[in-house]
């Protein structure tokens, strides 16, 4: 009888996690772009680590930008996705929708020109994740 107690908590633990996934998958379902454009940001993806590695050094920019964007580097290395490679569409561009979700609120709060003084490619290069971070704008 002792031990019942822990094997709720277990079960309850269990029970959260698995609804805070199902909710995360709901999530990115919701904020993922256009088939086209994601196929393009997935093209781009080298460039889109620099820019982020070069965003997550930037000492000027406020620490709440530079840990977020530390932690999705360290999300991108690790070998084990939230969603599966085997699920059709999201299971390869999960990592896309993350790094699209955290590169938007980056852009919210750094300012486009911080952003566009780090992108290593090209300015037509630009034009894809500016896109994706919501501003069609940004690209001359």
């Amino acid at each position: 009888m002792t031990g019942d107690w822990l094997w709720d908590l277990l079960i309850g633990v269990a029970i959260a996690l698995l609804v805070a996934w199902v909710a995360l998958v709901l999530v990115l379902v919701i904020i993922r772009p256009r088939r086209g454009l994601l196929r393009e940001a997935l093209r781009l993806l080298p460039d889109v680590l620099r820019l982020l590695r070069r965003l997550a050094a930037d000492k000027t920019l406020p620490c709440g930008i530079r840990v977020r964007l530390g932690l999705l580097l360290l999300y991108l290395a690790m070998p084990i996705d939230l969603i599966p490679d085997f699920i059709p569409v999201l299971g390869y561009a999960d990592d896309a929708i993350i790094a699209t979700a955290v590169l938007r609120a980056v852009v919210r709060r750094a300012g486009v020109d911080k952003v566009r003084a780090h992108w290593p490619g090209t300015d037509d290069g630009f034009a894809a994740p500016a896109r994706l971070a919501g501003l069609p704008d940004a690209v001359e």
